[in-house]
C-alpha cells in the first residue's frame, strides 16, 4: 500500500542502523476524522542530555505517501512520567517540530527528524517525573493517549453510527497563516459558505499576529492548527503560502516555493483525497502546475485563482463606469496573471454585415482598452484576493455551475501544446472545473496566450520538482 515502498524501506534501514533500539511494526492508526489505516511505525527511545542523560520514549507513524509527507510523532510516557506541554509537545503527547512543518523530500529524512527531535528536547525537556499520587491521576490520561497512538479511539464506533464530522459537511482548509491566508479565512467566514474552516499555520513557534487575534476573538467555525491531519476530508484546500527565503533571482524565488509545496501538497492530498486544490500562491500559474504534478489529482480538481478578481473588476468597470453593460455580460480577463493578461469575450454580437461587424469590434476594443487602463490602477491587496477566493469557494461548495476566469490546464486550447496553466473562463462545481467555456476566436488573443504559455513552460523546465 506504500506508494514509494523502496524509498521508505531505505529510510527505515538508516533509522535501524543509527538507532538500533527502535522496533518496527504494522498497526492500525486512527485519524482525527475517524478514518483508519494500517501504517508502519517504530518505537524506541532517543537520548537527550538535560543536565543528566535521559532516554525519551517516542513512536513515529509512517504515512503511506512517505517520504513526501512527514511522519506523525508521539511521546510514549510511562506511568511515572508526565507530559510537559510546550511549543513542541501538546497535552496528548503529539510532537510538533519545525522539521515536520518544513518537511521536503529528499532534504528531509527520518534520521534528520530524530536528530532535530533530540536537539529540541535538549532545549525543553518534554517529560518529567511524577509523584506516586500524580502517577495515579495520570493513568487515565495515559490510557487515552495509548488508544490514540495505537488507533483504538472511540471515533471508530462513532463513524459507524454515522456521526463522523457530525454537522460538518462543507469543510475547507486554508494553508498558510500570513495576511492572505487570514484574509481568505475571514472572507469565507463572512460569506458563510463553509460549515468549518481550518487554518493551517505552518510558521514556527507559537501563534502570533493575525492567528493570535483569530484565537482571541473566536471567529465561529474556524479552527487554527499546525497539524496536517486537521485538514482531513476538506472539500476545498486553499493554498496561500509563499516562501520568505533569501533567494536572489526570480527563478530562485519560485524554486523556494516549489520546495515548500513539496512538503505540503502530498500531505494535504493524503488527508483530503477528493478535495479541489485552489492555488493562490505566486506565481499562480506555475504553482497550480506544481500542485497538479505533486498531488496527482485530475486536472479538473487543481485550479489557480487566476484572473477571477480582474475579470470581476473588468465587468464592473464596463458596467458602472463606462456604461457598457451589454459588453460586460460576456467579457473576461484571461491568460497570465500580471501585465500580460488580456481581455476577451465568450460570444460576439451578431451584425447585419461585415462593415457593421468591423465597426462593432473596433468600438468594443476601444471600450475594453479604456477598461483595462482603469484596471491597471487597481492593486490586489490580501483582502481583495481573499474576497475572490471566497467567491470561488462559494461556487465550488454550492455547485453553482457559475463561470469564472481561473487558472486551468490550457493544453489543447488555442493551439497550446505544453502542460501549462492559464486563466480561462471555466464552469465551476463541486468537482472543480466542469467545462471550459469557448472563447470568441481572435488571432491577437490567441497569439498572446501562446506567448504566455511559451514563457511559462520555459520557466517550468528550469524548476526541480
Amino acid at each position: 500500500q506504500y506508494k514509494f515502498r523502496d524509498l521508505t524501506i531505505e529510510e527505515l534501514k538508516d533509522v535501524s542502523k543509527t538507532y538500533p533500539n527502535f522496533t518496527f511494526s504494522m498497526n492500525t492508526y486512527t485519524f482525527k476524522d475517524g478514518s483508519q489505516k494500517d501504517l508502519l511505525n517504530f518505537s524506541g527511545t532517543v537520548p537527550v542530555k538535560y543536565g543528566s542523560s535521559y532516554n525519551i520514549p517516542v513512536r513515529l507513524w509512517i504515512l503511506d505517501s512517505h517520504p513526501f509527507a512527514p511522519p506523525i510523532c508521539f511521546l510514549r510516557p510511562t506511568a511515572n512520567m508526565g507530559i510537559a506541554v510546550g511549543k513542541h509537545v501538546d497535552a496528548r503527547g503529539r510532537i510538533y517540530l519545525p522539521y515536520l512543518q518544513n518537511w521536503s523530500h529528499p532534504k528531509s529524512t527520518l534520521t534528520g527528524l530524530i536528530k532535530e527531535m533530540i536537539a529540541k528536547f535538549e532545549e525543553e525537556l518534554p517529560l518529567y517525573s511524577l509523584s506516586s499520587s500524580d502517577a495515579a491521576r495520570q493513568s487515565e490520561l495515559l490510557s487515552y493517549i495509548a488508544k490514540i497512538t495505537e488507533g483504538e479511539t472511540d471515533m471508530k464506533s462513532r463513524s459507524k453510527n454515522g456521526g463522523r464530522n457530525e454537522g460538518c459537511f462543507n469543510k475547507i482548509t486554508v494553508v498558510g497563516a500570513g495576511d492572505l491566508g487570514i484574509a481568505c479565512v475571514l472572507a469565507v467566514a463572512a460569506k458563510d459558505v463553509a460549515d468549518k474552516v481550518v487554518l493551517l499555520d505552518l510558521s514556527e513557534g507559537a501563534a502570533k499576529g493575525g492567528t493570535m487575534d483569530l484565537e482571541i476573538f473566536a471567529v465561529p467555525n474556524v479552527e487554527i492548527s499546525k497539524d496536517f491531519s486537521a485538514s482531513a476530508d476538506s472539500k476545498v484546500v486553499v493554498l496561500t503560502v509563499n516562501s520568505l527565503g533569501n533567494a536572489q533571482t526570480y527563478l530562485d524565488v519560485i524554486q523556494s516555493n516549489v520546495d515548500l509545496f513539496r512538503g505540503i501538497i502530498p500531505a494535504v492530498s493524503h488527508y483530503s483525497q477528493n478535495a479541489v486544490l485552489l492555488v493562490a500562491s505566486h506565481p499562480v500559474e506555475v504553482m497550480a502546475f506544481v500542485s497538479w504534478k505533486l498531488s496527482s489529482f485530475p486536472k479538473s480538481r487543481v485550479i489557480g485563482v487566476g484572473a477571477n478578481l480582474d475579470s470581476e473588476r473588468f465587468r464592473y468597470i464596463l458596467t458602472n463606469l463606462l456604461k457598457a453593460e451589454l459588453l460586460a455580460k460576456d467579457a473576461w480577463v484571461i491568460g497570465e496573471q500580471g501585465e500580460d493578461k488580456v481581455p476577451s469575450w465568450t460570444s460576439c454580437n451578431v451584425a447585419a454585415n461585415q462593415t457593421e461587424a468591423m465597426a462593432a469590434r473596433n468600438s468594443r476594443e476601444k471600450v475594453a482598452n479604456r477598461a483595462m487602463e482603469v484596471l491597471k490602477g487597481k492593486g490586489q491587496r490580501s483582502w481583495s484576493v481573499g474576497l475572490s477566493v471566497a467567491d470561488l469557494v462559494d461556487s465550488i461548495l454550492k455547485d453553482k455551475r457559475k463561470v469564472h476566469s481561473v487558472s486551468t490546464l490550457a493544453k489543447g486550447c488555442c493551439n497550446i501544446n505544453s502542460e501549462v496553466f492559464l486563466s480561462l473562463p471555466c464552469i465551476l462545481g463541486t468537482s472543480g472545473v466542469i467545462e471550459m467555456v469557448r472563447l470568441e476566436e481572435d488571432p491577437l488573443v490567441q497569439e498572446k496566450l501562446q506567448s504566455s504559455a511559451g514563457s511559462i513552460h520555459d520557466l517550468q523546465q528550469q524548476l526541480k520538482l
